[in-house]
């Protein structure tokens, strides 16, 4: 603490060495100029040569003027330096950045008197930067789409999040906006609000203009802004879904003070040769103020471009252009760039920094001197991270950085502003403070109540289910330590899979490279991966459970684990069990009998016959016949080793099969978190509802060898772990009791006697 002190009381007397010095020169050079009678003025005009008061004054004392001069200039900007070495080595906010700035090299050709303009009434960086107010609310839009946008988005938000509260204005399809609204409701960030706004119904306000950019119909809709976000929000930064922040946005923000006169767009020139037309042979871009500006960042007025009537400008402009040429290539920027042509007083032009374009063609290395100068990076080239630039090292770092950042450090009150409330924070809140701190299974029952932040369909999913309602979906859950198990599952099933993952931020990270140099999963597109980020101390396998099931597009599940493999030919072996057992009109649960191995290498049995064969021989055994036989002894292996039809079998103690059923089945009871009576409750649950268990006589699964996992690992070794689960089972038996009557009393009498 002493040493931040003092580094202040450095930065204060560099700061007020700076401004004392110019006045106590200028009256050191007045007062010199009286003892000869003369005002001595030091104005830049009144220094020429062949102006009059210059030419009174004698050699001598224009030389030693002109000498004293050039001393306090260049004392001044030396101390400049050492104020912005200073600024860089103080410990400040998160990702804060001060540093000097340099403008791009200004384009040529027609224009640019123009752009001289433009650049001239931006020159008011050397005065006293605006200051947003600690609690103003900042407004961001963002334009997203599909599953790989929503990914991008995540990682912009993180980098943004600092201090101002923040309210994101997200034009989202169905998809983005599904993944992003359940994200930012179980995320729980204080003073954040976000409001969504259907993009799809937004297609023909642009569909008319032909676009051959790859962000398609979607890269158009910033320009119907004004249109689309509510009538009374003044201004708001629009931001692309690859933009990384280095800084606080609230020093963008402050930048809205600055526009002068017909200023309404706030935007950074265009870091390449794109619209100089010189990039290749018969290259003809659309016209644009010299270089043309980059629609990554943008400032945007909307009070006042709504009474220039933005909408008719834009497209009587998209309009007469298109008849030339044809289609945009750059999306929405070629017709902001045509609209600018036209009408260059509509731009303030930002600093390079505030936009740091990292595309092909690229010369955004003429916007800084050292990277410690940047504020916005912009990932705008198709290839992205891999994109060829002198310091990209430094900049996947730093997105790598915001990648990997855990999100749940966001959840604290970083603003220290009062943010509007929150019903299911209160709710939350009301929950925990009823719980007893003292008990000492408190940490089990919290963990019931814990919001999982959770990121649906992290990868592209697409899929139709099968038109006949006979689809089934396998669904499953697991942690970073079960990953291999993934490509083996998808040889042996073909139909749609739904997976939560249990990971961290950066772990969710090291998933998304193992998949995407999987050629195994990239090949299928009909598995959905639902991201459940790690928080406390548990394995949270009932709710990661719940999130997989609820996220299910056809009409039947298949509740597995990971760790098991299916047979070969299951997926359509039970499309046609539904149909033979009636699934659709009756309350049945399918049993799926389940075996195991203790080889990590193992032939695969490819049918019923060599599968019995494997357990004569001892190479397979029933799953945990050895450890848990409770567990699958009511499936009846015996009898399932001679059936050919499909058998009924009565539910017992601790049983805890593998099961398909309807989509309308119960949710597993989250108050069981890591090992123990997981299953077993949920198949009790199913029992109570009064479902039909049968087992099917050709099907099996196989549970492959693996590690003892850490939970498992505690309920052995941790005596008061194992008295917990003892009593959230006679706490779940009393409620199944209070739900189904005198029914649920088997489950109490069938305890007692196991």
């Amino acid at each position: 603490m002493l040493g931040i002190c003092r580094g202040r009381r450095k930065f204060l007397a560099a700061s007020l060495t700076v401004l004392c010095i110019p006045a106590i020169t200028w009256l050191y050079l007045f007062a010199g100029s009286f003892e000869d009678g003369k005002p001595v003025s030091l104005s830049p005009l009144e220094s020429q040569p062949h102006s009059p008061r210059y030419a009174a004054a004698g050699p001598r004392e224009r030389e030693s003027l002109e000498v004293r001069v050039r001393e306090v200039e260049e004392e001044n900007r030396a101390l400049r330096r050492q104020l912005s070495l200073a600024q860089g080595r103080a410990p400040g906010p998160r990702r804060g950045n001060h540093s000097r700035t340099y403008s791009m090299e200004e384009g040529t050709g027609d224009s640019e008197s123009l752009r001289a303009g433009i650049v001239a009434g931006n020159s008011s960086e050397c005065g006293q930067q605006p200051v947003v107010e600690k609690c103003e609310t900042i407004h961001v839009a963002i334009v997203c789409a599909g599953y790989n946008a929503s990914r991008d988005v995540v990682t912009l938000v993180k980098s943004v999040l600092l201090r101002n509260p923040l309210h994101f204005h997200l034009i989202a399809d169905s998809i983005a906006e599904q993944i992003l609204a359940t994200l930012f409701q179980t995320w729980m960030v204080p003073a954040v609000r976000v409001d969504f706004y259907n993009a799809d119904e937004l297609k023909s306000e642009v569909s008319w203009i032909p676009n051959k950019h790859y962000s398609g119909i979607y890269g158009l809709m910033k320009l119907v802004l004004t249109k689309t976000l509510p009538a009374n929000l003044e201004r708001v930064i629009v931001l692309d879904t690859d933009i990384t922040f280095a800084t606080d946005i609230a020093e963008l923000w402050a930048v809205f003070h600055k526009f002068k006169g017909q200023q309404v767009l706030g935007l950074v020139e265009n870091q390449s040769d794109w619209y100089l037309g010189n990039l290749w042979k018969n290259h003809r871009p659309w016209p644009a103020l010299g270089r043309g500006y980059n629609t990554g960042v943008i400032l945007l007025l909307l009070d006042k471009l709504r009474k220039m009537k933005w909408e008719q400008m834009w497209r009587l402009t998209a309009e007469r252009e298109l008849m030339g040429m044809l289609s945009t290539s750059l999306a929405d920027q070629d017709i902001f760039n045509a609209v600018i042509k036209q009408n260059p007083f509509l731009v303030y032009q930002l600093p390079c920094f505030w936009n740091v374009q990292l595309s092909d063609h690229t010369r955004s290395e003429q916007c800084y001197r050292d990277v410690s100068d940047l504020k916005v990076i912009h990932w705008n080239s198709p290839k992205k991270l891999r994109v060829k630039n002198k310091h990209v090292e430094f900049f996947r770092n730093l997105y790598l950085t915001f990648l990997e950042y855990d999100g749940n450090l966001l959840r604290r009150e970083l603003f220290g502003c009062p943010s509007e409330a929150d019903v299911n924070s209160e709710n939350l809140q009301k929950q925990l403070s009823e719980l007893d701190e003292d008990d000492l299974c408190y940490e089990f029952r919290r963990e019931r109540f814990t919001v999982h932040r959770t990121h649906l369909y992290f990868l592209h999913y697409e899929y139709e289910p099968a038109s006949d309602n006979t689809d089934v979906t396998l669904v499953a859950q697991l942690s970073m330590d079960r990953l291999q198990m993934l490509e083996a599952i998808c040889k042996h099933w073909e139909g749609p899979i739904s997976l939560a993952l249990y990971l961290s931020d950066a772990e969710a990270q090291q998933f998304l490279r193992y998949a995407q140099g999987s050629e195994v999963l990239m090949s299928r597109h009909n598995v959905a991966y639902h991201i459940v980020y790690k928080e406390g101390q548990f394995y949270p396998v009932n709710l990661l459970r719940n999130v997989a099931m609820k996220h299910v597009g056809t009409p039947y599940l298949f509740l597995s684990d990971i760790d098991f493999l299916p047979m070969y030919g299951l997926y359509e072996y039970l499309r046609k069990s539904v149909i033979q057992l009636d699934l659709a009109n009756t309350k049945k649960a399918m049993i799926v009998p389940a075996f195991e191995t203790l080889r990590y290498r193992l032939s695969f049995p490819k049918s019923k016959a060599e599968l019995l064969s494997m357990l004569d021989m001892g190479t397979l055994f029933t799953f945990r016949y050895h450890v848990w036989t409770k567990g699958h002894a009511p499936t009846n292996f015996a009898k399932w080793r001679t059936a050919t039809t499909p058998y009924r079998v009565e539910w017992e103690a601790d049983f805890e099969p593998y099961v398909v059923v309807r989509r309308d089945c119960p949710e597993y009871d989250r108050r069981f978190v890591g090992f123990g009576w997981n299953k077993v409750a949920h198949i009790m649950e199913l029992d109570a509802q009064e479902y039909e268990f049968i087992v099917l006589p050709n099907a099996y699964m196989i549970h492959m060898p693996h590690a003892p996992s850490f939970d498992i690992t505690k309920f052995r070794s941790n005596k008061q772990y194992r008295v917990c689960l003892k009593t959230l089972k006679e706490e779940f038996q009393q409620d199944m009791s209070r739900r189904y009557g005198f029914a649920a009393l088997k489950y109490l009498t069938a305890e007692n006697n196991s």
